[in-house]
């Protein structure tokens, strides 16, 4: 497919497709001999059209002592997990009841299960001893059968509703999101930091400790837990109880733990535990899908698991069945690069099939109208169906432009996202109220929006205002506040200035009433909120900023933005209906790259492969952020935190069984940004380079005398020989510019 895509990346020219090598077409049939005393069982998996490769028979004839299985991307592990059980029982005797196998989903575990049934060479009876749980389920049915009775708490719900009651009653309802104070507190217990040991140096500090605890003691009061609890009381328990302990390690003799990268603290002391007295232990993962530290999972422990285990084997399961070799060969040459990692290249069973392909748009406008556009060729050519294809993103805020355009053109998408509207985002009302207030002055709900960010309580503000316009109506309400009562004169005289700012942006383009905005009050606003520097990036917020601005630009008049923003959401709310009862329906998938860990489709799209969004911003700011919640070890906190977004471009591409498309924003925010140095490393002649210096593809004055060079920011471009100095008229060459390193506190 043409349509503005190409077979490179901008800047790369005359360079390889990346292309793994294609792996040995040897499988059991070839590999076990029919005079070895396990033949039968392997022929029994052949004739139900199981053949597994060299690396997948080491691991399932692994019997004593520990080992980690190393499982690249595709690479069969389920298999090698249900196979290697079925081994222990017809070829090892080992009695199911002794055997566990711990997953992180339940969708994991539900299908372990129904494969280990469904084996020919594993009776009905045998299959069903088998203990495959999550470590959740795993816990809770062993509290249960301590007498633990307590209720528990899903994943939002109640808990959502018990922190918007409790942030009421401190009057901090406008400061914190109960979704980042949840994330931040789990990630605390999962690290097992005891809450009594937080710092209280500032408000801030104290204020996050007394959520946090008002939290601990509701569920306590209320007879509940969460799902970090089934795991901070098992361990509680197991420690407590060396009987108990010593019980469940005479059961479970044999472990195997899938998904081991995504290990937390408490979860690997469980398995410890369980694991010590007979350490038959097999550890499942791939350190190069280490991505979810922020919910505390640590590379270390697969990293380091030798030092834990002397003499465990290692089994690296190298052979990709998933994509085709350019696919696997894209991931195996950006994953190169990170130096916190096994070494290990995989090799791909399919053909080369169709090479990636690369598009360098000027703006997230112009990308999703590109997706959009091959997304309805696909489908209109009758060479894909909707359901055969999912979009892949670093952030919701780089997602707009094209959930937006879905919306518009009524292209159905499963959003595994938040299901929230940008334009609902926490951040982004108050801004949205300022130009709704401009044209409307008596919109009410838009006032009692904006209230916060004059310092005046929302409730207590509005319930001022409506009674003093119930005696005295105003043409602008919001001026009843200068009668507020304990009002200060200077908080007097910034009302005064607010109303003033909202009158004069009336007849302002939209972008230029939100620059304004923020310019007069709101960036510093957000800045001098310690709260929400508590439990979010500054970048986050100022990425979620500039993209308002980037969405207000493509209108004219700030009515017809509304507008806009107000067909979208009945639009979007329309679609959440649809969602909700239409699952069956063949649609496209759009999630985080986050979500899409363990799962495939044909036809994937990454979007985003600029600086600033993957890499995301908040990683390149890493290094300036003491406030940021990390579990490593190192002290390069700017490298550890490039490396796991290496890791998360690494999956992303990895998820595309034959067709990849890559976009990359050449303005981002409305500033240059440069293709991912992820994207441009994996092209790299020189192996040694890693690809995260801060440079920018450029033509470069061949003169000694003249320093002029100029970014590259379009495909075509990339492709001339050459070019003429637009100073000094001497020929200029492709080539890299290092740029200076931006001060600390720059953005």
């Amino acid at each position: 497919m043409s349509m503005q895509y190409y077979p490179y990346p901008i800047g790369v020219r005359n360079r390889e497709v990346p292309c793994a090598d294609k792996a040995e077409a040897e499988t059991s049939l070839q590999l076990v001999a029919g005079h070895e005393t396990d033949a039968g069982f392997f022929r029994t998996l052949e004739q139900y059209g199981i053949l597994l490769n060299r690396p997948q028979i080491a691991a399932v004839r692994h019997h004593t002592g520990a080992a980690l299985t190393l499982a690249g991307a595709g690479s069969g592990k389920t298999s090698v997990l249900v196979c290697r059980t079925a081994y222990l029982i017809a070829v090892r005797h080992v009695q199911p009841q002794h055997i566990l196998l711990m997953t992180f989903s339940k969708k994991a575990a539900d299908e372990m299960r129904s494969r280990i049934r469904s084996l020919p060479v594993v009776e009905a009876r045998a299959a069903n001893g088998v203990e495959a749980r999550t470590f959740h389920s795993f816990c809770l049915q062993l509290l249960r059968g301590r007498g633990y009775r307590q209720a528990i708490l899903g994943e939002t719900g109640q808990k959502h509703i018990f922190f918007k009651r409790l942030m009421r009653e401190l009057l901090l309802q406008n400061e914190y999101e109960p979704e980042t104070v949840l994330a931040q507190l789990s990630s605390l217990k999962l690290r097992m930091v005891e809450l009594d040991a937080l710092p209280e140096a500032t408000v801030e500090e104290r204020e996050l400790k007394l959520l946090f605890t008002r939290y601990e003691q509701w569920k306590k009061d209320t007879d509940k837990l969460d799902y970090d609890d089934l795991l901070l009381e098992t361990y509680r328990l197991l420690r407590e109880d060396p009987t108990l302990l010593a019980t469940l390690q005479r059961r479970f003799q044999y472990l195997m733990i899938d998904e081991f990268q995504d290990t937390n603290q408490v979860q690997y002391m469980l398995v410890q535990m369980l694991a010590d007295q007979h350490r038959n232990l097999m550890v499942v993962g791939d350190d190069d899908q280490t991505i979810y530290s922020f919910n505390g999972a640590n590379n270390d422990y697969i990293l380091h698991f030798e030092h834990q285990y002397p003499g465990a084997a290692t089994i690296v399961l190298d052979i990709n069945y998933r994509s085709t070799r350019t696919i696997v060969g894209l991931g195996n040459a950006i994953i190169q690069f990170n130096k916190q990692r096994k070494p290990k290249t995989l090799l791909a069973v399919k053909s080369k099939g169709a090479i990636p392909s690369y598009a360098r748009l000027k703006t997230t406008n112009e990308e999703a109208q590109l997706i959009v556009d091959t997304i309805t060729a696909l489908s209109r050519e009758g060479k894909r169906e909707f359901g055969d294809m999912a979009i892949l993103y670093r952030t919701a805020s780089s997602s707009r432009a094209l959930v937006e355009l879905l919306l518009t053109k009524q292209i159905p998408f499963l959003d595994f996202g938040d299901g929230q509207l940008f334009y609902d985002q926490w951040a982004i009302k108050p801004l949205l109220a300022h130009l709704r207030l401009a044209m409307d002055r008596r919109n009410f709900d838009a006032m009692e929006t904006l209230l916060p960010t004059l310092y005046i309580n929302r409730e207590q503000g509005m319930a001022f205002i409506w009674n003093q316009d119930k005696q005295q109506a105003k043409k602008w309400p919001l001026i009843h506040l200068l009668e507020y009562p304990q009002l200060k004169e200077f908080q007097k005289d910034k009302i005064k200035e607010r109303i003033k700012l909202i009158k004069t942006l009336a007849d302002c383009k939209p972008a230029d009433a939100v620059i304004q905005l923020r310019q007069a009050f709101y960036d510093q606003f957000l800045e001098t909120g310690k709260r929400h520097e508590m439990t979010e990036h500054k970048e986050g917020l100022k990425e979620m900023l500039d993209e308002f601005e980037a969405a207000a630009r493509t209108y004219d008049t700030i009515d017809a933005f509304i507008g806009y923003i107000d067909a979208l959401a009945e639009k979007h709310a329309v679609h959440r209906q649809q969602q909700k009862h239409e699952q069956s329906r063949s649609a496209i998938s759009l999630m985080s790259i986050h979500k899409s860990k363990g799962l495939e489709f044909p036809v994937v799209f990454v979007i985003g492969a600029s600086e600033g969004i993957l890499p995301h911003s908040s990683a390149l700011a890493a290094d300036k952020h003491n406030d940021r919640i990390s579990i490593q070890t190192g002290e390069d906190t700017l490298a550890d935190a490039l490396e796991e977004e290496r890791r998360l471009a690494y999956v992303a591409v990895t998820r595309a069984q034959d067709e990849l498309y890559v976009s990359s924003p050449a303005l981002y925010r409305g500033k240059p940004a440069e293709l991912s140095r992820f994207i441009r490393s994996a092209f790299m002649t020189d192996p040694a380079a890693s690809g995260d210096e801060e440079t920018a593809l450029a033509w470069l004055c061949a003169s000694d005398t003249c320093q002029v060079w100029q970014r590259i920011m379009t495909y075509e471009d990339s492709q001339l020989l050459s070019r003429e100095c637009p100073l000094c008229h001497s020929p200029m060459a492709q080539g890299v510019k290092v740029l200076p390193k931006k001060k600390n506190g720059a953005s």
